[in-house]
């Protein structure tokens, strides 16, 4: 597969998104802070143009771009969607023009359609559903998005992660705002939130809000460019948050990579730095005598002005009025030069053949391969690097990666420029190559290279083909004309970075334009991909030596090699290509139909009708909903299979899923070439398919003319498939690998074993791990007649598809799998632990990595099962995590420095009402972490009483325009409708009338349902601790705790004496 943002192996630092969005090994510096603005002086645009950018023709969005006096670009963007019913003012103060009060939360989900998953692909079977549901009378919100041309390659020698340190006191007040938490705080109080990230070569802050607090947010916002304090005493507190952070990492083998690669470029080199930033790099450098404070301001003085500026801004008002809110606001920010900071590199980034081979924390094998090319930026147009990143990374029939998966030797591969800063920046573009690898490839590594030239061979011998280019180019232009559209904020932040990146008419187009065939460019880039160029990195738990060295700053150990000669000769001209490789065959999946269904071409959205059931039968339900609102050619097509037997003994739960990754394996080939149509966004038809319980979950989403092809080759296949021994060996072995890495994150951890407990029926990955070592390729075989013979079927259907194709699609199911139904009774049901009155438990585990310096401690609290079509207790939830949030994180995070992750909200667990705190801490322990959690709990009954009347009525709105907040994309909707039917609520205007109940709700309900399940003497204050103890950490503490918890040292035992909540889903 091509490296794309979801899939690349690094950036520097990561990320923490909303959780809709999960980004995977994409590391980024982020923070998460707050802050307040002042009045600007008046000032003028010197340009203004409309019309000049250009948009997807199914675009309704109006854009504007201008040029501050002071240098500042600015793409003003007038989304008519924002005010439907068109109440947007055209210039009188908003509500929020006389409010400046402080203290309000922020809002942390959780992905809910039943998995849980980490980063590191680990998965198990708990159900957590906080889900961020819609119905009627929906709204978008306001963002925006501003990102400076300076990152980490301008950091001093002397204070390494000075541009991460500098993002962060951004958030730390200003002259105007000086309340460290008034930034997030006012964001939190009316429905939005705000995150940041550094890269190499920019730095990226953005936000999103209520709609109509927009112009106060900017006040706010602006000041973080204008008039920042940077106060001492908060660099001392802010230090530790960006210390935390990179302990957050540091167990992170992508990112122990990735600074080994930088550790070893060549000294002098800009990418040869600690970008990341710690208390090591900031404080070390103050007591060798630097002003650090000196230093940091004279860093914001020099490169924080007009001319190294990008805005974006995007909102439901005119363009003139957002026009003038920009000249207002923005126009104190300092006048400077569009020249943007100059780098300079003096030879290769690293030494030509080497291999570094790396000891990993996790149980992996990886081959990472890396050629450096000349910067590309400016051949956007014509995208060299992709072609050969989709012949590359290619999954189909003749492919390295299929021809390597035949060989036992690999288990994925991925190809392409990463597009982070280290991969993709004005000094160079690194084209990389990241295999994963089985045990006998990890013994393959150089005949694994060497097939790697014998395909460049064969791409040279070929010479570039236009019919591929145009393929891309097809692609790219469908996938831009039916672009689904992003959250604000992202799409904000997403932009503005592209202002750094395209000229200002190709800042959306730019990503995805092919625009211009160019093979004399393909051919010169090939020219780069030769030994001398490549740099070799092999991680894995199995490198072994007596001379190993040690990366100065992550601690990793590591061997450098030379590669022989001899190799780099053989590599250099191939003798000849082997037979298996080829050129890709035309892809098969690329739709023609871009017909829409729905016949009313301006649907009212508060009109629309729910999913209906159109077939209710004891093999199937189908649910289907025709798209009126977003009117795209896609369709998202939802199946969840009960499965017999599947989940009744730990070895029917490994044996089902042996088969299904065997499966997936065996449909690799077909499902790459419907992926690929991919492009910059969800444009692909994607296939995937999950374990959850009994169930089989698939799902088959994107242009909807080619789903039911696709589904009919997947369901022929699934009817009669039976594994090869070769395949079994590979894939038990990388599940075997899977278990033994899962948990290795004490956050993960926590949750998992607050999971374990909750649920009556969960395998242990230790369990599974032993059990699965004795299972045989019979076993399997014997098993799958068993689980095929009786299924049942749920589904939904929704998007561009009529009535007939969704009955078309029930019956390529019926005719595909005949099989009989699976009676209600043999359906799994998941059970969950009830609390006992008064219950005050607790579990200690240590962490499973024995180098993790991290504790965890998750507080939760058990609240009620959900009662048949009442939405009140999950309204309360949610407006008390709205009410407390801010202030939890202001006080344990901000003030105390426990640790970089402190976080709270409501936990969903199949149905069954929960609420959870969470903090994660490299500095302290259990004990005090619990201890200072505890404290803050007992302090919100005296907030919740202090909140007067105004500001609790801020936060209720500001829960109701979340819940009611317009769904983005099709795929969003759907997902909402699929997690209605997962639940077995049914309920699909479930937010509408939860915003209903919200408005019910007194500030005197909040504290009575406060006293009633948080205050300890409460019967119904039912708790569990469960706390993860880092390697620095001693358990012994627990012996001078008080009686007054109830140790849980055996979770079996304490389940089998324990009652149950009777299944709701």
């Amino acid at each position: 597969m091509e490296i794309s943002e979801e899939g690349n192996s690094g950036g520097i630092g990561f990320k923490r998104p909303k959780k809709e969005i999960l980004l995977q090994h994409n590391y980024f510096f982020t923070s998460r802070y707050l802050l307040r603005a002042r009045t600007m002086s008046v000032t003028k645009a010197v340009s203004s143009l409309d019309d000049v950018v250009v948009k997807s023709p199914n675009d309704r969005r109006l854009y504007r771009v201008i040029e501050l006096e002071n240098g500042l670009s600015a793409l003003l963007i007038h989304d008519p969607d924002i005010y439907l019913d068109g109440s947007a003012a055209d210039g009188e103060k908003t509500d929020g023009d006389q409010m400046d009060e402080d203290d309000e939360d922020g809002e942390e989900e959780e992905d809910s359609d039943g998995s849980y998953e980490d980063d590191d692909d680990e998965e198990m079977e708990g159900d957590e559903d906080e889900v961020k549901e819609k119905g009627d009378h929906q709204t978008k919100k306001a963002a925006a998005a501003m990102c400076v041309a300076m990152g980490s390659f301008l950091d001093p020698p002397e204070a390494q992660g000075l541009a991460h340190f500098l993002e962060h006191m951004l958030f730390m007040g200003s002259t105007d705002f000086p309340d460290e938490n008034e930034y997030d705080s006012y964001l939190s109080k009316h429905g939005g939130s705000s995150n940041a990230y550094t890269e190499m070569e920019h730095t990226c802050y953005h936000f999103e809000v209520k709609r109509e607090f927009l112009r106060d947010a900017l006040k706010r916002f602006s000041q973080f460019f204008v008039a920042p304090l940077m106060k001492t005493e908060a660099m001392e507190r802010e230090l530790l948050a960006v210390d935390s952070e990179f302990n957050q990492a540091i167990q992170n083998d992508a990112c122990r990579l990735q600074q080994l690669q930088c550790h070893t470029s060549t000294k002098g080199h800009p990418l040869n730095r600690f970008a990341w930033g710690n208390k090591k790099s900031l404080s070390g450098a103050m007591e060798n005598g630097v002003d650090l404070r000196e230093c940091i301001v004279k860093l914001y003085k020099e490169y924080y002005h007009g001319g190294l500026m990008k805005l974006v801004v995007i909102g439901g008002e005119p363009l003139d009025l957002l026009e003038s809110w920009v000249v207002e606001l923005f126009g104190d920010v300092k006048n400077g030069s569009k020249i943007r900071p100059t780098l300079e590199a003096k030879g290769p980034i690293w030494e030509g053949g080497k291999l570094y081979r790396l000891e990993a924390v996790r149980d992996v094998h990886t081959l990472d391969l890396t050629w450096t090319l000349p910067p590309l930026r400016h051949a956007y147009v014509k995208k060299p690097e992709d072609y050969l990143a989709h012949l590359l990374g290619h999954e189909g029939r003749g492919s390295l990666h299929s021809f390597l998966k035949g060989k036992g030797w690999i288990t994925s591969l991925s190809a392409g420029v990463g597009d982070d800063g280290i991969n993709r920046s004005s000094l160079a573009y690194v084209f990389g190559m990241s295999i994963h690898l089985t045990d006998s490839g990890l013994e393959k590594i150089y005949d694994i290279i060497g097939y790697i030239y014998q395909y460049l061979k064969l791409l040279r011998d070929a010479s570039p083909q236009e019919w591929i280019f145009k393929e891309l180019q097809d692609i790219g232009n469908m996938d831009f004309r039916y672009a689904e559209e992003q959250a604000a904020d992202d799409y904000a932040a997403e932009l503005s970075g592209n202002m750094l990146a395209y000229p200002v008419e190709h800042v959306i187009y730019g990503d995805y334009v092919y625009q211009t065939w160019d093979p004399k460019m393909i051919e010169d880039l090939m020219g780069f991909f030769t030994p001398k160029n490549m740099r070799i990195d092999v991680v894995s738990k199995s490198v072994k030596s007596e001379e190993f060295q040690t990366e100065p700053w992550f601690g990793s150990r590591y061997v450098e090699e030379d590669v022989p000669l001899t190799l780099m000769e053989t590599w250099s001209n191939p003798s000849e290509v082997d037979t298996s490789l080829h050129l890709p065959s035309k892809n098969q999946f690329i739709p023609c139909d871009f017909s829409i269904r729905a016949i009313n071409s301006d649907a009212d959205p508060k009109s629309q009708s729910p999913p209906k059931c159109l077939i209710d039968e004891p093999l199937m339900k189908f649910w289907y909903k025709l798209d009126e609102t977003f009117k795209v050619p896609r369709a998202n097509t939802y199946f969840r299979i009960n499965l017999k037997g599947a989940y009744d003994s730990v070895k029917n739960c490994l044996l089902t899923e042996l088969f299904i990754n065997l499966l997936k394996d065996e449909l690799n080939e077909i499902i790459y070439q419907a992926r690929y149509l991919l492009g910059k966004s969800i444009a692909k038809l994607e296939t995937s398919l999950s374990m959850y319980g009994d169930k089989l979950e698939l799902k088959v989403y994107g242009f909807n003319e080619k789903i039911p092809a696709l589904l009919s080759k997947i369901l022929a296949i699934a009817k009669s498939f039976m594994p090869s021994l070769d395949r079994f060996k590979v894939i038990k072995e990388n599940m075997e690998r899977g278990f033994r890495n899962s948990n290795m994150k004490p956050l993960n951890h926590s949750t998992y074993l607050r999971l374990q407990l909750l649920c009556k029926r969960i395998y242990d990955s230790d369990e599974k791990l032993s059990v699965l070592n004795d299972l045989s390729l019979a076993d399997l075989n014997s098993f799958i007649s068993v689980v095929r013979s009786q299924i049942y079927i749920e589904a939904l259907c929704h998007g561009n598809l009529s009535e007939d194709e969704t009955i078309n699609i029930s019956n390529i199911f019926k005719n595909s799998l005949t099989v009989e139904p699976l009676p209600v009774k043999c359906r799994h049901g998941e059970q969950i632990m009830c609390f006992p009155l008064n219950a005050k438990l607790v579990r200690d585990v240590t962490v499973k990595n024995r180098s993790e310096t991290n504790s965890v401690v998750e507080l939760y609290y058990q609240i009620e099962p959900e009662e048949a079509q009442s939405t009140r207790m999950k309204a309360m939830l949610d407006l008390f995590h709205e009410i407390i949030g801010e202030p939890l994180f202001n006080q344990l995070r901000t003030k105390e420095q426990l640790g970089y992750v402190v976080e709270c909200g409501p936990r969903l667990t199949y149905r069954v009402q929960g609420f959870c705190f969470c903090v994660q801490s490299s500095k302290y322990g259990p004990i005090h972490l619990l201890e200072r959690v505890d404290n803050f709990i007992k302090d919100i009954e005296t907030l919740l009483e202090q909140l007067d009347e105004e500001s609790f009525e801020d936060y209720r709105s500001g829960m109701i325009a979340r819940l009611l907040e317009k769904d983005p994309s099709l795929l969003s909707e759907t997902n909402d409708l699929w997690s209605q039917i997962v639940d077995k609520r049914y309920m699909f205007d479930f937010s509408h009338k939860e915003a209903e109940e919200l408005r019910s709700i007194e500030k005197k309900d909040v504290i009575e349902w406060y006293k009633t399940y948080f205050r300890e003497s409460s019967p119904k204050c039912r708790r569990l601790a469960v706390r993860v103890w880092g390697c620095n950490t001693d358990m012994k503490e627990t012996q001078t705790e008080p009686k007054s918890m109830q140790v849980i040292a055996d979770a079996v035992a304490f389940k089998s004496t324990s009652k149950f909540y009777p299944s709701l889903c």
